[in-house]
């Protein structure tokens, strides 16, 4: 089964560009936008809309698989290619890759992955959103190409053994609205939750971490006494984007005292906390990291997990993570790491290092992405998978969790 011919669509994603720079040097908001200038490369304004370049395949049997190029919310921050451009993806994809993708033949989904994930022009790797809609939508061929779905292809492809399918405990994010998107997790009883967004020492975690200590406390209550069952038992997952490093001076030890205190206000919910200290760099985040989750696994009174993100993009840096023990979980960030292939491996070498497997990604992708990206966390079983796209919450539960449960009844239903 060969690809007969490419078809390009530019398009919108799920969430928007922000300056992350701007943003942690005291951007202000103005309701949705943001008032003041970007100070990172490419960006027009603090916050912009997101862009996604679509990528259709179209076989010889005239079935069509599809990609979609897209990049982070957080676009070129800590070491992430610049700001990506649909229009500008476009140009470059039919003078360069288009040539190369026509009558290549798609049975085989990981040797293709492979091939263009390191494809270079002019001696450089394509920019990291062509390489993740590209690999997506080789792998939706294949699965066509062969009858089956995405997770059976990664399956059968990467030797993973285990005829179940399960579904994969569901993280949902508040973005913003950090108080009614909860009560839309608490219905929907979704496994992990709120994210909420504490991007900002000001207005969202304080001078002294007393603001997200007050939203803890006003989480676990509402929890508590909002659950449609008290079977429900969730897990709190909260990204600070290394701002509680920020506030104590990047000191382990009063970083750790602050969140023995908060996961003890947590309780009796388990704590995870992502990139509580962000230092600049892939070295000294590590081992800031590292050093952090030392003294939380010495200490019996504090109950809480860092989750690794910042400066942990790319496949060599997921493994390096996870080589160093410099976290309880590790976010595979899927944009980040280029070729879907990337994430299949990522989350895979987290599992035999006996580190969280987390297949993440960001706000700012599609319905396209994430159902690719849901079919691979189910083949590798990962231990949570992000809702994604969007900051609506419903929309990343609807799409996430509908997309599971169709693969795992098609299956089961073949059987």
């Amino acid at each position: 089964m060969k690809i007969k011919n490419v078809i390009l669509s530019e398009g919108y994603t799920g969430f928007y560009y922000d300056d992350q720079s701007a943003i942690k040097q005291g951007a202000e908001l103005d309701h949705f936008t943001y008032l003041g200038k970007p100070v990172t490369e490419k960006f027009d304004a603090i916050r912009q809309a997101g862009e996604t370049l679509s990528i259709m395949f179209i076989l010889e049997n005239d079935m069509i698989a599809y990609g979609d190029a897209v990049a982070v919310q957080y676009s070129g921050a800590a070491g992430r290619d610049p700001l990506f451009s649909a229009a500008e993806a476009a140009r470059f994809f039919e003078r360069h890759l288009t040539p190369a993708l026509l009558g290549l033949d798609v049975r085989r989904f990981r040797e293709n992955a492979e091939y263009f994930d390191s494809f270079t022009v002019e001696g450089r790797t394509i920019h990291t959103a062509l390489r993740y809609g590209i690999t997506q939508a080789l792998l939706e061929a294949t699965a066509k190409a062969n009858g089956i779905t995405m997770s059976e292809v990664v399956r059968r492809e990467y030797d993973i053994k285990g005829d179940e399918y399960h579904l994969i405990p569901l993280f949902a994010q508040t973005g913003d609205d950090r108080y009614n998107n909860v009560d839309k997790m608490i219905m929907k009883q979704v496994d992990v939750l709120p994210h909420a967004l504490i991007n900002s020492v000001k207005n969202k975690l304080g001078p002294r971490g007393e603001l997200l200590e007050s939203y803890v406390k006003w989480l676990r209550q509402r929890i508590l006494t909002k659950r449609p069952s008290p079977d429900y038992h969730p897990v709190l997952h909260i990204d600070v984007y290394g701002t509680v490093g920020m506030i104590f001076d990047d000191d382990i030890d009063k970083v750790h005292r602050y969140l023995r205190e908060l996961s003890q206000t947590a309780s009796p919910f388990s704590l995870r906390i992502e990139g509580p200290i962000d230092k600049g760099s892939r070295e000294e985040t590590k081992d800031a990291l590292k050093a952090l989750k030392q003294r939380i696994d010495d200490d019996p009174d504090c109950h809480v997990e860092i989750v690794a993100d910042e400066w942990c993009n790319t496949l060599e840096d997921v493994k390096y993570f996870a080589d160093e023990d410099a976290a309880h979980m590790v976010q595979v960030k899927t944009p980040d790491l280029g070729g879907v292939n990337n994430t299949i491996e990522a989350l895979r070498y987290c599992l035999r290092k006996g580190v969280g497997a987390y297949s993440g990604g960001s706000c700012n992708e599609t319905n396209i992405s994430a159902e690719v990206t849901t079919s691979i966390a189910m083949a590798c079983n990962a231990k949570q998978c992000l809702a994604k796209p969007g900051m609506g919450t419903d929309e990343g539960i609807m799409i996430v969790k509908n997309h599971m449960r169709r693969t795992k009844a098609l299956i089961e239903g073949r059987r």
